[in-house]
């Protein structure tokens, strides 16, 4: 039997819920209080009672998660039968229609739905599980990563790889509690997200998805989601649940493709892709985590009981509930051939320590079985149940589960939501080259022409994965961000649309674009990538689009080329979630600006940095090598990575981890500590630095502290970000920035995996990126052995 981690209330709980009690089958007197039905009872007394009226079917239920009755009609007509096993965005059930779907939801027989886009939808959802016989409330879960995209007028914000840029956590936690406040007033109550694989190949379509390849970083902004979305203890009406994914290292994979086999050693999940997973448990208590389409050294990630139950609840303390991914418990068979079928797939995934099937039937029948034949017990259909159920009333949904179908309207898309949404934007946009300081453009622009094209120049490719079309209204274009402050400023605005789909972009249409640019002053290439989900065929990347290159699709450095020969300033603009490799075009360009998938007001923020009204800030939350020849390449690699050199290639990136211009010129004195040694857990240490202003622009600096241990039983990397500050420092100031340090930050995982500080000296650099020319350097110690956290 499966040992799971319980509070003593729970654990009694599960040993009083038994098999075969059926509470509303049995005479009651008339007054009798039920207590699940009970606002002022306890949430565990509440479950409890619950729990004891249901049968082992009806436990089962809350288990299993459909897709909405909407978006079945949609799928139907789009994809069929024999594309379904590859498609991971359109779902139906062949078979069964969704008036099928609906009657099983009057039965009791759904726990939750995914991808209901309205409230209408919504409601009519929960008014037909209030006519079953317990009337539990249905948990609607949504993909909203960066907003609720999937609904048609939500704030849009910078896609997560955007947000990382920002190195601003505050910012991101207040955008993703107004995320909450949007999904509960549209019926939503789970959110899939924050993605925190640490990144470790560029080439994957979901880069864009994740918040890089820094451990630190990406535990900062997850936890940093994680308590905007559900806050420390998500209750009541304005928070939702967060969900972790995917577990694990689905970002390295061996080709680079989703869904491929990672092989990877047990050092390496410690060290690099489960520190995130770890403080999202510790820290934030995130309630939810979902499994990977991805194998790790053999063994799918949804029958991985060593990382689901050993790990997560067992050793660290996990207290919520796994969710499948769409449709990967019965992958285990038809994918990854370690079960000769459906219901052995569920077998391996339940007692591994899965609790809810994304999504669809048949699930439910065959875990019924299985628990009355005695391959799963039904303690574990117990926790699971309980687990979701305790989510239902934490919620507040057996109070309330209806939402009022108007107030989505004033809720979406309000004014505070879009100021977030546009500082987002404006913090996230790195400058990554500024030829004799072209930028920022002369405020006094009469006379000057400004010609802009691009594949990326005036849709919503700025909006990023996750995210269906929204109104034209609530989205600034580049196009449109240029034309309303360059034209204020005197500029003349030259459009031409020379293909919106960089696949399809012709040589008439570049021959007709160096024609128009002729007359202009300068030119602005928005070039980039595409990973819109409503246009499968024509994006280029994104989930399940993965890169075989990191060079620009299509023809656009055709088109780049034409521009060149003009012999004019060209400013190079990049829309895309995935980092761009192209030295060639970077080189002969005048400025190089990367907005990322910067949201709804893209346009806004990059022509405020483009005319001088934003001094950019943003910071590379990943590397950018120059070519996929030199992958795997990330800062934080081990000393032995650069010993030799490549025959053909440089062996140093395009841009480095945490590297981003300014318009301001900051300049950083030696580190100071506020002591030399840290003697136990308990200790910290200040590490101090000046930053001066020395131009005459204010702006904000992101400091960044990295750690290396000189000598260690194993081999560690040559620096690890352990500390970032934002910092706004006016023209010609000073500013003293402080970042503490402790114990966690020079611990690693001994050889049994404990968690420790070995004693040694540790080098502290600070600086302004990851670049060993931009750091300086300080020295302290450990004298003794500090053990954190020790294996079981």
């Amino acid at each position: 039997m499966i040992k799971y981690i319980t509070t003593a209330v729970f654990f009694a709980l599960v040993l009083m819920c038994g098999t075969t009690n059926n509470g509303l089958n049995q005479k009651k007197a008339s007054n009798e209080v039920i207590t699940y039905l009970d606002p002022t009872a306890s949430i565990d007394n509440r479950v409890k009672d619950l729990m004891s009226r249901m049968t082992l079917e009806e436990k089962v239920y809350q288990m299993c998660q459909y897709v909405g009755l909407e978006h079945m009609k949609e799928a139907e007509a789009k994809i069929s039968p024999e594309e379904l096993e590859k498609n991971d965005a359109l779902g139906f059930y062949p078979g069964m229609r969704s008036g099928d779907i609906g009657k099983l939801a009057e039965q009791g027989k759904v726990g939750s739905f995914l991808h209901v886009v309205t409230a209408k939808e919504a409601n009519e959802l929960q008014h037909l599980a209030q006519k079953s016989r317990l009337k539990i409330p249905l948990l609607i879960g949504i993909d909203a990563i960066h907003g609720n995209g999937l609904v048609s007028g939500s704030t849009i914000y910078p896609s997560p790889i955007s947000q990382a840029a920002t190195f601003a956590d505050d910012l991101i936690k207040e955008g993703s509690r107004q995320t909450a406040l949007e999904m509960r007033a549209n019926g939503m109550h789970w959110s899939f997200t924050p993605n925190i694989d640490v990144l470790r190949d560029p080439r994957w379509g979901r880069t864009g998805e994740t918040y890089g390849e820094d451990p630190f970083l990406v535990g900062n902004m997850g936890v940093a989601t994680i308590l905007g979305l559900q806050s420390k203890n998500f209750g009541g009406n304005e928070t939702v649940i967060a969900c972790a994914k995917h577990l694990i290292a689905g970002s390295s994979s061996i080709n680079g493709l989703n869904a491929s086999p990672t092989d990877v050693s047990k050092r390496t999940l410690f060290e690099i892709f489960l520190p995130p997973y770890r403080r999202a448990v510790k820290e934030a208590n995130v309630f939810s985590i979902m499994a990977a389409h991805n194998e790790v050294a053999g063994l799918p990630g949804h029958m991985d009981k060593f990382m689901m139950n050993d790990l997560m609840r067992d050793r660290w303390g996990f207290e919520g509930f796994y969710v499948s991914d769409w449709n990967d418990i019965s992958r285990i068979d038809i994918w990854h051939h370690v079960a000769k079928d459906f219901k052995q797939s569920i077998e391996f995934s339940i007692n591994a320590g899965m609790d809810m099937n994304m999504h669809g039937p048949i699930f439910d029948n065959h875990l019924i079985e299985l628990v009355k034949e005695g391959k799963v017990s039904e303690e574990r259909v117990n926790y699971a149940c309980a687990k979701i159920l305790e989510t239902k009333f934490r919620l507040g949904l057996f109070e309330n589960p209806f939402v009022k179908e108007k107030e989505a309207q004033k809720v979406n898309f309000s004014k505070t939501h879009q100021q977030n949404a546009l500082e987002q934007a404006r913090r996230s946009i790195v400058l990554l080259k500024n030829d004799k300081n072209i930028l920022p453009l002369s405020k006094s622009g009469t006379g000057k022409t400004i010609f802009v094209t691009g594949p990326n120049s005036d849709n919503q490719t700025t909006l990023g994965d996750w995210v269906s079309p929204q109104p034209e209204e609530n989205v600034i274009t580049m196009v449109e961000g240029l034309k309303s402050i360059g034209e204020a400023n005197g500029y003349k605005i030259n459009y031409f649309d020379s293909g919106d789909r960089s696949k399809e972009i012709t040589d008439e249409q570049i021959d007709a674009a160096y024609t128009k640019a002729q007359a202009s002053d300068m030119v602005v290439l928005v070039l980039g990538e595409n990973s819109f989900r409503h246009d499968w065929k024509r994006k280029t990347t994104g989930e399940n689009i993965d890169r075989a290159t990191l060079k620009l699709s299509g023809n656009q450095m055709k088109l780049a080329d034409k521009m060149f020969e003009l012999n004019k300033p060209v400013i190079v603009v990049y829309v895309s979630g995935s980092p761009i490799a192209e030295p060639w075009l970077e080189q002969r360009a005048a400025a190089v600006i990367n907005t990322w998938e910067s949201g709804a007001f893209a346009g806004q923020a990059n022509a405020e940095i483009m005319f001088g009204l934003t001094n950019p800030s943003g910071k590379l939350p990943l590397t950018i090598p120059r070519s996929v020849g030199q992958l795997q390449m990330v800062y934080n690699h081990k000393p032995t990575a650069y010993i030799h050199k490549y025959n053909t290639e440089k062996k140093t990136p395009l841009h480095p981890f945490g590297y981003g211009l300014s318009f301001s010129k900051f300049e950083y004195s030696a580190p100071k500590v506020s002591k030399n040694t840290l003697s136990n857990l308990e200790d910290t240490v200040d590490v101090t630095v000046n930053v001066t202003n020395k131009s005459n622009v204010d702006g904000e600096e992101v400091v960044q502290l990295y750690i290396n241990d000189q000598i260690s039983s194993y081999t560690r990397p040559v620096k690890e970000l352990k500390g970032y500050k934002r910092v706004a420092i006016k023209a010609g100031e000073t500013k003293a920035v402080t970042i503490t340090i402790n114990a966690e930050s020079l611990a690693f995982y001994d050889k049994d995996y404990n968690f420790v500080v070995e004693p040694g000296d540790f080098t502290i650099m600070t600086g302004s990126s990851s670049a060993d020319k931009d750091l300086k350097k300080i020295t302290i110690s450990a004298p003794s052995l500090l053990m954190l956290e020790k294996a079981k």
